[in-house]
């Protein structure tokens, strides 16, 4: 598949999988193996699990379907680490992490599990998305949703003498902390509308970074004293605050979603009108639509509406059909809103574009 991409360093998903899988029977066709599979592939630094089932399968993303991977293993898999070796057992139809024939698995009834490391657990696994990637995304409020806005507390004086905020700085808070004591500092942004409605559903935050409570209001008064822990632009009286978020599950198994899903393409993330492979974009579903962290979808190009002038009839506008051009994982989700990593595409995405359910 020809891919289109602006960026120069390809990045793919890793997930952490089981080991000796038969395929079930009922698997979907689009999960067979490639004509062209190898026997085997040994594992290296800088692998993900994307790629290699890529290298062993037609689509990728569907591998737990194919290695039979229930949701409590989809929820909590396995670390995989460099120097362990997939082997492809053609006589039975399976991935192993045992050479085909040894007594790790010939008889293809025990279910083995990669080689865990009891000490250090996952510090040397195969990595998960790359960081330097999707961590804005994991980490910082950018999609302000329903009466989160409204309801945010905010800076209503700074320390005597100083304007523009930056570490350090003394901040004076006003609004409900209920028992939180670290939080993210934003500056309301842009509205996002539904593609198809134009419905405001929620608006872009700008990240300014970090503070964290120093002293409580104390009775009879109504504001709090904080302390900016870090900055990224400066802060100001009237920027809003947002409980710091849990750490982000940083290790993805991709999955068909339970649901049919039809979303469209609400935002780009990379400053221009158009994204291409390993760019991040929003799309207007979230977890109230069945969507969670690894749902994978199909991208559709949006087919134009055009006059139709050949008809006997008269001119007539008909609408061209949508053209599938890629695949999004998604790797952060909220109530209506999901972000999206561009795995595989052969055209450019834009807003209004389609991402819906595999087929």
């Amino acid at each position: 598949m020809k891919n289109f991409s602006t960026v120069s360093a390809r990045i793919a998903v890793a997930a952490l999988f089981t080991g000796l899988l038969a395929i079930p029977a009922q698997a979907a066709k689009k999960c067979e193996f490639r004509a062209n599979a190898p026997d085997q592939h040994t594992v290296v630094k800088g692998d993900t699990l994307w790629d290699i089932s890529g290298a062993f399968l037609d689509h990728p993303w569907c591998w737990p379907q194919v290695w039979g991977m229930n949701k409590d293993e989809i929820k909590n898999p396995h670390w995989i680490y460099p120097g362990q070796i997939v082997y492809f057992d053609r006589v039975n139809g399976r991935l192993s992490l045992n050479k085909p024939g040894s007594d790790g698995g010939a008889n293809g009834n025990n279910r083995l599990q990669p080689q865990l490391r009891t000490e250090g657990l996952g510090k040397d696994a195969i990595a998960s998305i790359p960081s330097s990637v999707i961590d804005p995304f994991l980490t910082q409020p950018l999609i302000i949703e329903g009466d989160e806005l409204k309801t945010a507390p905010r800076i209503v004086a700074a320390q005597e003498g100083h304007v523009n905020l930056g570490k350090d700085d003394k901040i004076y808070v006003r609004g409900e902390l209920n028992g939180v004591s670290s939080f993210q500092v934003f500056r309301p942004g842009a509205p996002l509308r539904d593609p198809v409605t134009n419905k405001i559903i929620a608006y872009e935050a700008q990240y300014l970074g970090s503070a964290k409570v120093h002293a409580e209001a104390k009775p009879g008064s109504e504001v709090h004293t904080m302390i900016v822990s870090s900055s990224k632009q400066e802060m100001s009286v009237g920027d809003r605050m947002l409980p710091a978020p849990p750490t982000a599950i940083r290790n993805y198994v991709p999955h068909a979603p339970d649901q049919m899903v039809d979303a469209r393409v609400l935002g780009v993330y990379s400053g221009v009108n158009f994204a291409g492979q390993n760019e991040v974009i929003s799309i207007n579903r979230g977890s109230l639509d069945g969507i969670d962290v690894g749902t994978t979808l199909q991208l559709h190009t949006l087919g134009k509406t055009i006059r139709d002038t050949t008809a006997k009839s008269g001119p007539k506008n008909i609408k061209l059909p949508d053209e599938q051009n890629g695949t999004l994982f998604i790797f952060r989700v909220f109530n209506k809103i999901s972000y999206g990593l561009i795995m595989q595409v052969t055209e450019p995405v834009q807003v209004g574009d389609l991402a819906r359910s595999p087929e």
